[in-house]
């Protein structure tokens, strides 16, 4: 009997000190998305992604023998919302968090800094990567007035009208999304310099500022308002109103070309705007479906695997990209995976080589943008073509 008594109780000394072994098998990580509001129609296919991501890792034995727990939640591009979501993260001990929007970012940011919780946005705003100011805060995209920017160099760059300026229009939604790429921002008390500056600096004249809504159904009385200022280009920081406002454009026989950042372009909206979109520029950081590469052909395999047949658009692969990279400084961590720790590992990633999803991927102890660079597409009958591959420095 006593014998007997020993082994259990034995055996109960291993169960409680094996128990912490076994919970840190573990890894919880958040996930912020917009199912259902105002970016619903490109947040969708990324959250896709991020899941994607995280079940394929699962099904080959998690990240150094340790499973995901994605725990995500649609707070429908709700302020109010994602901050609820986060204190839920926090209770669950997440170790790090796939975000989204730049009003939610903004408001987060503190907490995460507070909670030293990394936090990966889909929000490419600029004055979320510096990490004096942000620390916690990473993005894979590249940033929206670095696109601006872009923008503009290649109407600068391609203007061969030596009797003027080129004039441009930027059209955007009136949110913290909308207004990133183009004005100045302030920031926790610094300031951030959009492309407006940009433009005066390497002339190109500004000459209208429309405002059309994410949900917009009808974009003809601004575009009649544009219309008087003859912009030669319009870039536009939207989303899937995009296509509305391609389609608003031809009707109205406007002879502007249209610059689309990142998010306001897409195989999705390029097939509904149709015709309208033809000749339409499109600054682009990710891949598409049709490019190629060990990445890419990975991310189309993991695809086809969940979702037999379906073809991705470029959104899918912003969020598988956002969480590969994440997964791949966990995988980096010696000893216990803490927000911290996590952090120490992104500012040591290097050229991180995405296999074409991206550029290479970095960060440091100075800069949280992890991509430098992006490709200028154009539509031209009907198809995506490269037109310019662009390398930026930090």
């Amino acid at each position: 009997m006593k014998r007997v008594s020993i082994w259990l109780l034995a055996a109960a000394l291993v169960m409680f000190f094996a128990a912490p072994t076994l919970a840190a098998k573990t890894i919880k990580i958040g996930g912020l998305f917009d199912i259902t509001g105002g970016t619903g129609s490109v947040g969708t296919p990324y959250a896709e992604g991020v899941r994607d991501c995280v079940r394929n890792i699962n099904d080959n034995g998690g990240i150094n023998g340790a499973k995901i727990k994605l725990l995500d939640v649609d707070y429908a591009y709700k302020i109010p919302q994602a901050v609820a979501a986060y204190k839920k993260f926090k209770t669950e001990k997440v170790v790090a968090i796939q975000g989204w929007g730049t009003g939610d970012t903004e408001a987060l940011s503190p907490l995460v800094k507070k909670d030293q919780i990394p936090y990966f946005s889909a929000s490419y705003s600029e004055h979320l990567t510096n990490p004096e100011v942000t620390p916690y805060n990473f993005m894979v995209g590249t940033t929206y007035s670095d696109q601006a920017r872009v923008a503009l160099k290649f109407i600068k760059d391609t203007w061969t009208d030596k009797s003027r300026n080129p004039r441009v229009a930027f059209i955007y939604n009136d949110t913290g999304f909308g207004r990133s790429p183009f004005f100045t921002v302030t920031f926790q008390g610094h300031k951030f310099h959009g492309a407006e500056a940009y433009a005066k600096e390497i002339g190109v004249d500004l000459v209208a500022k429309p405002i059309i809504g994410l949900r917009a159904l009808d974009a003809t009385p601004q575009l009649l308002n544009m219309k008087k200022a003859d912009p030669d280009f319009a870039i536009c920081q939207e989303t899937s109103v995009m296509a509305t406002i391609l389609k608003d454009a031809k009707k109205l026989n406007l002879r502007t070309k249209f610059f689309a950042l990142n998010w306001a372009m897409s195989g999705k909206v390029a097939a509904l705007a149709g015709p309208a979109a033809e000749g339409c520029y499109w600054t682009n950081p990710f891949c598409i479906w049709e490019d190629d590469g060990p990445g890419v052909k990975e991310a189309k395999a993991i695809s086809e695997k969940y979702h037999p047949g379906k073809v991705q658009i470029v959104n899918y692969f912003q969020g598988f990209t956002a969480m590969k990279v994440m997964a791949e400084a966990i995988s980096h961590v010696k000893g216990e995976v803490t927000g911290p720790a996590i952090k120490a590992a992104l500012e040591k990633m290097t050229d991180f080589d995405t296999g074409g999803l991206t550029v290479p991927i970095s960060y440091s102890t100075k800069s949280h943008k992890g991509s430098m660079g992006l490709r200028i597409y154009q539509i031209q009958k009907g198809k995506f073509v490269p037109v310019k591959k662009v390398l930026l420095t930090r």
